[in-house]
C-alpha cells in the first residue's frame, strides 16, 4: 500500500511537471538546459531579411524527447516543449558568430490547457531572463494566430533538418 502511494505520487509529480507553464501570473520558467536538449536546426536572418528588426541574428531550435517525438510523426504529444533561441551576431575577422541573447521564446504542449491557441502555451523570455516569460493576452493570440498556418504540423514552422 505504502510502495503504491508512492509511486501514485511520483507520477502525479511528473506528470504535473510541465503544468508550472500553465501559470497565469508573471513568473513562468524557462526550461532549464534546453541546449541539451535534440537540436532541431539553425537560421542566421540578416540585415537584407525584412523580419531583421525582430528576428535578426542567429536562431537555434531546441526540443525535448517529446517535441522530438513530434518532429517524428507531426503530432506534437502533451509536453512537448520547443524552444527557439535567439542571439545577436557580432562579426569578427570576417566571422558571424554568436553575440549575446536577444530573447528565447518557449512553446509548450498541453492540449487540454490550451485548446484556445491549437494546444500550445507561448511564452518569451527577453534578453534569456529564465522568469517572467509570461505573455500578454493579445500577444498569445498573435502567436497562435500565426502559428495557426501550420495547422498540417501542429501548429508548429520548424522543421527537423534533414
Amino acid at each position: 500500500m505504502k510502495k503504491n502511494m508512492v509511486l501514485l505520487l511520483a507520477a502525479a509529480v511528473s506528470a504535473g511537471g510541465f503544468s508550472l507553464w500553465a501559470q497565469s501570473d508573471d513568473t513562468a520558467p524557462s526550461p532549464k538546459e534546453f541546449r541539451k536538449w535534440a537540436h532541431v536546426k539553425s537560421v542566421l536572418v540578416g540585415p537584407q531579411s525584412p523580419a531583421f528588426a525582430t528576428e535578426g541574428g542567429i536562431h537555434h531550435i531546441y526540443a525535448n524527447e517529446k517535441g522530438f517525438e513530434g518532429y517524428q510523426t507531426s503530432k506534437f504529444p502533451d509536453g512537448s516543449v520547443i524552444v527557439y533561441d535567439l542571439l545577436e551576431t557580432k562579426e569578427v575577422a570576417g566571422n558571424t558568430i554568436e553575440g549575446p541573447t536577444r530573447r528565447v521564446d518557449v512553446m509548450v504542449k498541453q492540449a487540454e490547457l490550451y485548446r484556445t491557441t491549437g494546444g500550445w502555451e507561448y511564452l518569451s523570455f527577453p534578453g534569456g531572463n529564465p522568469t517572467g516569460g509570461t505573455l500578454t493576452a493579445e500577444r498569445k493570440a498573435a502567436c497562435a494566430a500565426c502559428h495557426a498556418s501550420r495547422k498540417d504540423h501542429d501548429f508548429v514552422f520548424s522543421e527537423f533538418r534533414k
